[in-house]
């Protein structure tokens, strides 16, 4: 289904993989998004780390109409004009919702406010450091394809897991990905 600003719960059951994640990331900067999925999934793994807060500009991309829906419940017009959404991307937008291309821009601008505020925190002599960001799967997409400065929904075919890393590189001369959806 859509669940892009759905407030829905974290499924946090698996402790085990919740303590691996959190040993697995660098001790850094952490950040997410102010739904309560990404909120709790962060405060379950956060430990130590230096916390950047909340920030709603990290949230999923908006589904307008089609939020909370499964595919199979579409209409044909509904499910043509999704199809389209999805491989065509950037100015289509769900009724109601966000084009990809707004969506790329506003975690675009985020990462980029985000880097600055752990630069701050982490490395005050301006050096590059890490980031650690709790969010979700379309915010995911649009890091890697802003890292490895790639078209709009080339990062589509990708698949994140819940609980999964990604790591990209966002610096100032060159960026990257080093992998996508690893589970730990």
């Amino acid at each position: 289904g859509m669940i892009g600003w759905t407030d829905l719960p974290a499924d946090l059951s698996d402790t085990a993989r919740i303590a691996r994640l959190g040993t697995f990331l660098p001790r850094a900067p952490i950040a997410w998004s102010d739904l309560r999925r990404a909120a709790a999934t962060a405060a379950a793994i956060a430990g130590d780390r230096p916390r950047l807060g909340p920030d709603p500009r990290l949230r999923e991309l908006h589904f307008g109409a089609w939020e909370g829906r499964r595919f199979d419940e579409l209409g044909e017009d509904e499910a043509l004009r999704l199809r389209r959404f999805y491989e065509d991307p950037g100015d289509r937008a769900p009724p109601g919702g966000e084009s990809w291309n707004l969506f790329r821009a506003r975690i675009t601008a985020a990462i980029a406010d985000l880097r600055k505020r752990a630069r701050r925190r982490a490395a005050p002599d301006g050096g590059e450091t890490d980031l650690v960001i709790v969010a979700h799967m379309g915010v995911i997409m649009a890091a890697i394809e802003l890292a490895g400065d790639l078209p709009a929904g080339s990062a589509f075919g990708h698949v994140i897991e819940p609980l999964s890393v990604t790591r990209t590189r966002h610096a100032d001369t060159a960026g990257g990905v080093d992998f996508v959806g690893t589970e730990i």
